[in-house]
């Protein structure tokens, strides 16, 4: 855990998330919460995070992503380095060819 986050209000913030239970209220809550740039960043993290994961090169990434190079190697910094929350999340996930679908309920 990164001790630099945590805080009461970050607390707040993930039990609220933890709350969702369908992508349709995700969605709600997230558009309430985010901009739109702010989400599309997220989620083009989450997709190069999964492609550096499958051992994807990075020329392959920006051209399907349009994620700069800079983004890609940051990310793959947390996926070497960080605290496992990107394995953690695709070991819960089935993902295959772009589609994201819950394993388990």
């Amino acid at each position: 855990m990164n001790s630099k986050i945590k805080d009461e209000s970050v607390d707040f913030l993930f039990q609220a998330i933890l709350s969702l239970k369908t992508v349709d209220e995700c969605y709600n809550f997230f558009e309430d919460l985010c901009t739109v740039p702010e989400i599309k960043a997220m989620s083009q993290r989450l997709l190069v995070a999964h492609m550096l994961s499958t051992k994807r090169v990075y020329s392959d990434i920006v051209a399907e992503t349009g994620a700069s190079t800079a983004t890609i190697s940051r990310v793959n910094r947390s996926l070497n380095y960080g605290c496992d929350g990107y394995a953690l999340v695709f070991g819960r996930l089935d993902v295959k060819d772009g589609e994201h679908k819950e394993e388990d309920k």
